[in-house]
């Protein structure tokens, strides 16, 4: 049996996913035939109640030069960060007479940029060089490394302690939790707080999102399992706040042990956890069974579409999109096209299917019967953003949480 990440004990293997390419890696037809592939499969340890991959992918396979996700190509988002950025500003900064941040996956500055503009001393530390550069040619002061111990003991010498380390949809990329906790530790002034949000095992278990299941997630979230690793480092849980971004994520806020009061907030979610049933083995083999069931529901439609001769593309060439792709073996035949408008995807093909990527202009000039939403967790911005489509008669499919028509 593989052995938890955290802490070393064996895991208990719930679903496999088979076969699964690099969920962000759109490629050239030329690149077929050497694209790399592992198994995708997800376990449970009954010890730290952290939910995780049990095979992982070298990091430098995910996160490189071509990284093809800037932050800031969704005006949500855009104000989602800059909501996170006034609530470390407001909550855990108004005390400092010179406050510095630092934010770990920093992208292309899109949250630290609001730091910026105000003067806030701020580090972002971005392992992918082209997002890096990016957020560089804002004037958001940023290195391309990944954080750890070590960086972290850099920082302190060269900028000192920090307030702040913020760090939104990417500790759960990050396999090497323990060294990154003590680099925490070592980085964060006594009364300074890890915040960082992230996909919630709570909402993944509830809704089915099992697309949230891919190569750059080692780790799904919950109060339970986070307690238990910031445990480890002296560190402490002290309040929780659900967002509704990226599906269902949560905000965690840490300190040090015994440094700030406990928020009522997290007996609430321990609690909500514990009636969820997130801390037993079968609640994870009733998700293996809800999402086979999915998956047959989705070929269902998708195949009867196809014999009624409708024209069916996707929205959204999102990482998200690769693990259903696979998974469920949809190929070009049933799905023509994706529509994306991230540049550096248009012209290439999707991971492991090699469904064609166009950019939306493809969609627009020429509306397809309906449109598999791959970016469901934007829904309602592109719902908002596409009324030329729907009031064309066109329908989008959505199978989070269900599988059905909008």
């Amino acid at each position: 049996m593989p052995k938890c990440l955290i802490s070393g004990a064996e895991t208990e293997t719930f679903l496999s996913f088979g076969r699964m390419p690099i969920a962000n890696g759109f490629l050239d037809r030329g690149e077929f035939q050497s694209e790399y592939f592992f198994e995708l499969k997800v376990g449970y340890c009954p010890e730290s109640k952290m939910v995780q991959l049990t095979e992982l992918v070298e990091r430098e396979r995910m996160f490189h030069e071509n990284y093809a996700f800037f932050s800031s190509t969704s005006r949500r988002m855009a104000e989602h960060f800059g909501r996170f950025a006034e609530f470390v500003q407001r909550s855990y900064l108004a005390r400092s007479s010179d406050p510095f941040v630092v934010e770990i996956g920093s992208n292309d500055g899109i949250m630290l940029q609001h730091f910026a503009s105000r003067g806030i001393r701020h580090l972002g530390i971005e392992p992918s060089a082209n997002v890096a550069k990016v957020a560089q040619s804002k004037g958001v002061h940023t290195i391309s490394e990944f954080f750890d111990e070590a960086l972290a003991q850099r920082i302190v010498a060269e900028h000192g302690q920090a307030d702040a380390f913020m760090g939104a949809n990417v500790m759960c990329h990050i396999p090497y939790m323990h060294s990154v906790m003590a680099g925490v530790r070592r980085l964060l002034k006594p009364t300074g707080v890890l915040v960082f949000e992230d996909p919630y095992l709570g909402d993944i278990i509830q809704k089915t999102s099992y697309d949230q299941i891919y190569d750059e997630h080692a780790f799904y979230f919950s109060v339970a399992s986070v307690e238990y690793l910031v445990a480890r480092h002296e560190l402490e849980l002290i309040d929780v706040v659900p967002q509704h971004v990226h599906g269902g994520s949560m905000r965690y806020v840490i300190g040090h042990r015994g440094a700030h009061p406990v928020s009522e907030n997290v007996i609430k979610q321990r609690l909500f956890e514990q009636e969820l049933g997130l801390e037993r083995p079968e609640t994870y083999q009733q998700f293996a069974r809800n999402v086979a069931r999915s998956k047959q529901e989705l070929m269902t439609l998708l195949r009867d579409l196809k014999q009624q001769g409708k024209r069916v593309a996707a929205y959204g060439a999102t990482s998200k999109s690769t693990t259903v792709t696979n998974y469920c073996g949809i190929t070009p035949d049933l799905v023509q096209y994706i529509s994306d408008t991230t540049p550096i995807k248009q012209g290439k093909f999707s991971p492991g299917a090699h469904i064609p990527v166009v950019a939306h202009d493809v969609f627009a000039k020429n509306y397809p019967d309906l449109a598999l939403l791959f970016a469901w967790n934007h829904g309602e911005e592109i719902m908002a953003n596409e009324r030329a489509f729907t009031d064309h008669g066109g329908k989008f499919i959505l199978y989070v949480p269900k599988v059905h028509l909008a």
